[in-house]
Formats: structure tokens, sequence, C-alpha cells
């Protein structure tokens, strides 16, 4: 069976769409549900991709490129997660949503309120699942792990603001065109190359995804990083969600659908 065609996985994004909203208004616990499991999946990844690239110090102190290779293609399990089992991602929806706002199908309003709803469902999820199944297990008391989220937490939190926003525009850029992606295949093999592929990219390249700093940093702090709250949401979180909904909503949704749209629908 042959993949999508752009005009297809348009077509596919509009009704992706249109069912996001519907959940949104008619079944919202269901949507916090949702909300809360993708940020769960993305801790996931975030917790494998920390294992992984920092568990070969000797072999990366002096290949640097090596350990954001090992975090990068850890972390897609992440969004292969979200995209097959169906679950509400921020960043995800902020590319899935723009094909049918962009036909009039919903308001503006309904596209804030799912985000703003997925967005806080995510947050739960991730630091949930970061204070149980990670903190509280223990996986990263010992070394090298303490150290390399530390440092990790530190680095997101000491760039300029707009260096993270631009950063947050690149990563989910990358995310969006993984969601494209998976769209396009019929198969689990088809939809997790899809992701897998520029989600590893994004990685690799050192971008800033919110959702993914929704568990970098919270366990940065847990481990003893000397970072506030305030620091987190006003040197982190805030510019990345802001680069997070113009790389996915702007360069995904929008210009996929301006490109690809079908005449006459």
């Amino acid at each position: 069976m042959q993949i999508k065609t752009p005009e297809e996985i348009t077509e596919a994004a509009i009704a992706a769409g249109k069912a996001k909203v519907a959940r949104t208004l008619r079944r919202p616990l269901s949507l916090i549900v949702s909300s809360i499991l993708a940020g769960a999946f993305i801790a996931i990844g975030g917790i494998l991709s920390l294992i992984v690239g920092y568990g070969f110090p000797e072999l990366t102190a002096g290949n640097p490129s090596l350990q954001r290779l090992l975090s990068g293609a850890m972390f897609p399990i992440g969004l292969i997660l979200v995209v097959v089992l169906g679950v509400d991602l921020f960043t995800g929806n902020n590319a899935l949503l723009m094909p049918g706002y962009m036909k009039r199908d919903y308001p503006l309003s309904a596209v804030v309120r799912n985000w703003s709803i997925v967005y806080i469902g995510n947050f739960i999820g991730a630091v949930g699942f970061t204070w149980l199944f990670v903190y509280y297990a223990g996986l990263t008391s010992g070394e090298p792990y303490h150290s390399a989220i530390i440092g990790i937490g530190e680095a997101k939190t000491s760039m300029a603001w707009t260096v993270v926003m631009v950063k947050g525009m690149g990563a989910n850029w990358l995310v969006c065109l993984a969601v494209w992606l998976a769209l396009s295949g019929h198969t689990l093999v088809e939809k997790a190359l899809g992701c897998w592929l520029p989600v590893m990219a994004f990685v690799a390249l050192g971008y800033e995804h919110s959702i993914a700093n929704m568990f970098y940093l919270p366990l940065a702090m847990m481990e003893g990083a000397r970072l506030s709250v305030d620091t987190c949401l006003t040197n982190n979180l805030i510019p990345a969600t802001i680069g997070n909904i113009i790389g996915g909503a702007l360069f995904v949704g929008c210009v996929h659908t301006y490109l690809h749209r079908r005449s006459g629908k």
C-alpha cells in the first residue's frame, strides 16, 4: 500500500482536527485523560533519551555528536506512542488544528481552548511520571545521570529568551513534520518511521520542546539544580511554548494546508 499524497495528508489532518475539537467540546474529561497520557509518554522518551544518551561517558567525552545521536535515537518513542495510540499532545495539536480552522470548520476560540486544556494535561502527565517513575524510582540518583540532568536544566534556563523561542520554533517544526509524515503511513512501521526521523533530528540539534522540558526541568529541580519555578517559566517554558506554536501552527499546519488543500474543500 502506498503512503498518502500531500493532499491526502492534509485531508487526514482536517479530519483529525475536527475530532480533537469535538472531543474538546463534548468530552472534556476524555481530553484531559488523553493529555495526561501524552505528557507521560513524552517523559518516557525523555528518560530513555537521558539514560542512553548520557550512559556512555567514556565514548561520548571526546565525541559530543555521539551523545546527541544516542539521545536523539531514543526520544522518539514518546511521539510514536502519542501518534499510534491517539492521545493529545499540545505541540502536535498546534499543527493539527490549523487546517480545520483555515477551512472555518471551527473558530479560533475552540483551538485556544483545546491547546489550553491539553497543555495543562501534558504538564500533569509529564511531572507526575517524572516524580513517581523517575525521581522516586531513583533512576537519576546516581552518576552520570544526576550531574547530567542538573547540567541540562541549568543550560536550558541560561539561554537568551529569543534563542529559546527560535529553538522552540525549530523543535516543533520538526515534531509536527513528524506528525505529518506519520499521517502519510498506513502501517505501524510507516507511522513509527515517520515519527522517528524528524524527532531524532530535533533532539540531536538541541532544539527546545516545551512538553519535553516539562520532564527535564522538574527533574533537574528534584535532583537539586538551583532553579526556581519562576526561572523555569520565564527563561524556558514561556519562550519555548511561543516558539513551538509558531513552528507547529504556522510552519506546518498553515503552510501545508495552503500548499496542499484540495480546491473546493
